[in-house]
């Protein structure tokens, strides 16, 4: 049996997708039939449902979904403005709901699926100027794939939420500052947080070659992942972890050093009459 797989591309210069949905193409490598759909994550939800149709259309099913299409936008918070932050969330947000919606009809005809959402350790570690924007960008997706998960387990459809690390990629890290009020104040900061970007960027020791062979593993069930529960988070490499149980144990010590204080908040069982504070 040949495996079936649609990918999902999107083009984008410095500051925008350009939409390209004029065609596909099938190619066969190793018994991998793959049908290339090219797509817009700005695109209007009509356009995005087309093309969803089309590739239901190749197979007649879906039964994996990826979210990985998006972009890491480098903005200092009060420069880049409300507009900075619709286009990171058009993108990474909205985007990826019109898509996830797009395809859920189908896997609840079929009372069967998986939706992968692909987050960031940078859900997790927001204060790390100038990545704000992105940052809450994944995670508000981090949390709507968990809701996600809660409202589609009846119907069969499983969702996990991916956490990468630093892994060697598309460059991500060299993406260009946008700046829509620029503010001088900013300067020592963008260009301190400009230059560890750049000398990371292509030195990452995250291998994704072996973070997606882990995926298709914990999606089939199968190698490294046999006999393993479903995960609703899976976390992937060093970095990842460290950040992750560092923000988790800042976490437990803020409750631990104000529960006497926060705690105490609920209605006393008898007061004064007419007394409410």
């Amino acid at each position: 049996m040949r495996e079936r797989v649609y990918k999902q591309s999107r083009k984008m210069d410095s500051s925008s997708f350009l939409a390209s949905v004029r065609r596909w193409f099938s190619l066969s490598v190793s018994g991998l039939l793959l049908v290339h759909l090219l797509l817009d994550l700005n695109d209007s939800l009509d356009i995005i449902q087309s093309r969803i149709q089309e590739a239901f259309g190749v197979w007649g099913r879906i039964d994996v979904l990826v979210n990985n299409a998006g972009f890491g936008m480098k903005s200092v918070i009060e420069e880049g403005g409300s507009l900075a932050a619709l286009t990171q969330f058009q993108a990474n947000v909205f985007g990826t709901i019109n898509v996830t919606n797009s395809v859920i009809p189908y896997m609840r005809d079929q009372r069967s699926g998986t939706i992968v959402i692909v987050g960031s350790r940078s859900g997790w570690t927001p204060a790390m100027p100038p990545v704000g924007f992105y940052s809450a960008s994944k995670a508000a997706i981090h949390a709507i794939g968990e809701t996600y998960a809660s409202e589609l387990s009846p119907f069969g459809i499983r969702v996990t939420i991916l956490i990468p690390g630093s892994f060697r990629t598309e460059n991500v890290l060299k993406q260009p500052l946008t700046i829509h009020n620029h503010i001088a104040e900013y300067d020592t900061l963008r260009s301190t947080a400009q230059k560890k970007f750049e000398k990371i960027a292509g030195t990452e020791k995250g291998d994704p070659c072996k973070a997606m062979e882990l995926l298709v593993d914990v999606v089939r069930g199968e190698g490294k992942a046999r006999g393993r529960e479903w995960p609703m988070w899976l976390f992937l490499g060093k970095d990842c972890y460290r950040d992750v149980e560092n923000k988790c144990e800042s976490v437990r010590k803020n409750l631990r050093d104000w529960e006497d204080l926060t705690n105490d908040l609920e209605f006393d069982e008898v007061k004064e009459e007419g007394k409410m504070c």
